[in-house]
């Protein structure tokens, strides 16, 4: 699938502090021409330059969704928080690039994120309540992720989630998948009928309790 290209815009050091008290320096990127207009950051993490050389050994690459709720103020009605703090530590260790996308709440914005999670607590999951929102029940694009991918140099990628429509999408705007890597199951008590909602309704892969995935 043809798509636009991107540029880098520019690229900056920054030291990070990962969850388990360490510390790293995230190379951090800006696009030019990406095809919704926001402002998308590319994190390169660890060798970063290694693997973009090295194509036999593709970088590993996570595709993260913004969430204030749980990556800032960590709620614990969501996994966001602890996915990506793993991401972080896992590509800081191999080489690879985190892409934080601006898409909350699966691509509907905050405010109407925070209009869900009041439906949710009368009794809707968070599909349902995007639905009831007049939204789609995942409406993420990754158009820019691709375009982001082949402005770092990247066709060919792993790709650390449990999310296939991130694998499907990336590999039909002709971003080569070389494999699907699982991401940790961080369930709480909290948390698990978002879980499961992930697993039933969005097809995520995950290894919940009781056999359901």
């Amino acid at each position: 699938m043809e798509i636009p290209a991107a540029t880098v815009r520019t690229q900056v050091l920054v030291p990070l502090r990962l969850a388990d008290g360490c510390t790293t320096t995230a190379r951090v990127f800006t696009f030019d021409g990406l095809v919704d207009g926001r402002e998308h950051l590319a994190l390169g993490l660890g060798d970063c330059a290694a693997a973009v050389a090295d194509r036999h050994d593709p970088p590993l690459v996570r595709l993260h969704s913004e969430c204030l709720t749980g990556d800032v103020l960590g709620s614990e009605r969501c996994d966001c928080g602890p996915q990506l703090a793993e991401a972080v530590g896992r590509i800081s260790r191999t080489g690879g690039f985190l892409l934080y996308l601006r898409q909350e709440g699966r691509g509907i914005g905050l405010y109407a994120k925070l209009e869900a999670y009041a439906l949710q607590d009368t009794g809707l999951d968070t599909y349902e309540a995007n639905l009831a929102l007049g939204y789609a029940a995942d409406g993420r694009d990754y158009t820019v992720a691709a375009q982001m991918l082949r402005a770092l140099g990247l066709d060919r990628v792993a790709v650390l989630t449990n999310n296939p429509d991130k694998v499907a999408q990336l590999d039909r705007l002709g971003i080569e998948i070389a494999e699907r890597v699982p991401t940790g199951l961080h369930l709480t008590a909290t948390n698990a009928p978002y879980l499961a909602a992930k697993a039933a309704r969005g097809a995520h892969v995950l290894a919940m309790p009781g056999g359901r995935h």
